[in-house]
């Protein structure tokens, strides 16, 4: 049983009672497969008539994943898409050359007050890809494979594992599982990847023998593992092939520094011009937006509480 090549600890950050935990980027493994972004959101609870406000803001080079274990959050992006997730489905967003997108509370849900856990991970995009238009899909919990195996109830996110095959689109060879692990359970990683990684969101779990606690995330190259619980776990799994280099900065990802630049300037004019005539417009019926880091932009109408994952 391969043990972990390196345990990284989630780095929290509370965001006005939503406390947010960063895994991914780590600066010693900066991705695991073609998974360059990593964060659980929670567990929090939000008393009635308070809730999440991520303005618009934009994205290039990556395919962002939301999946939720409790709780509600409203999708809209300038595709003209408008979509809630609940827990167990996928809301997938390709930004490849551009797209801009928010993530808020709806009102009902709001003013009834409301859990919210769940975990938000960005994929780079191969090369190749990098520049196709922008899409976006949405997968009900019903639509996603789920089964037992090793004595666990796995939810399959993207890509293939035990002989099941889950409906999202997949550009590069990538593996993410939600596994519900039983007490005594036993559970041996699918072979074949490039890169895995265990992250633990609650229980106990040893990767190859190795304890983790909840928070952290076991990662091996080149090789698969077993998991065992005692108590029992909810864990993440995710992994696959290795894209190469990627360089981020704020919201953008690219194998290219120079299209990074591209993106920052294509932003900047969107809002000086009035959000028409450069690949970035506002989702239909918003008028607010996030500002560069350091740039010296007017604050939105009203105050939102921006969560800093996607």
């Amino acid at each position: 049983m391969a043990k972990p090549d390196i345990i990284i600890d989630g780095r929290k950050k509370d965001l006005g009672g939503f406390q947010v935990a960063r895994v991914l980027p780590f600066a010693k493994k900066r991705m695991v497969g073609p998974f360059v972004f990593f964060d659980e959101m929670g567990p929090a609870k939000f008393a009635p008539g308070n809730g999440i406000d991520v303005r618009p803001h934009p994205h290039i080079g990556l395919a962002t994943v939301t999946y939720l274990f409790e709780g509600e959050m409203h999708h809209a992006d300038s595709l003209g898409v408008s979509q809630a997730v609940l827990p167990g489905a996928v809301n997938l967003m390709i930004a490849g050359s551009g797209i801009t997108h928010s993530e808020r509370t709806d009102p009902e849900v709001r003013a009834r007050g409301f859990s919210l856990h769940g975990i938000q991970t960005w994929i780079a995009l191969p090369e190749a890809r990098e520049e196709d238009m922008a899409s976006f899909e949405h997968h009900a919990a019903e639509t996603l494979p789920v089964f037992v195996e090793g004595g666990s109830t796995i939810r399959l996110i993207i890509g293939s594992a035990y002989g099941h095959t889950a409906p999202t689109t997949m550009l590069s060879p990538t593996i993410y599982f939600h596994a519900e692990m039983e007490p005594g359970a036993s559970l041996t990683l699918p072979e074949g990847h490039d890169e895995l990684a265990v992250y633990l969101v609650s229980g106990d779990v040893e990767m190859g023998g190795v304890a983790l606690e909840p928070g952290q995330m076991g990662a091996i190259d080149g090789a698969t593992t077993t998991l065992t619980t005692g108590n029992g776990a909810r864990v993440m799994v995710l992994g696959g092939a290795v894209v190469g280099q990627r360089f981020i900065e704020w919201n953008f990802v690219s194998s290219s520094k120079a299209r990074l630049e591209k993106a920052k300037e294509d932003w900047r004019a969107s809002a000086a011009g009035g959000w028409t005539g450069t690949p970035f417009t506002l989702p239909p019926g918003e008028n607010e937006h996030i500002p560069l880091p350091g740039d010296d932009l007017p604050e939105p109408p009203a105050p939102s509480k921006d969560c800093p994952t996607t």
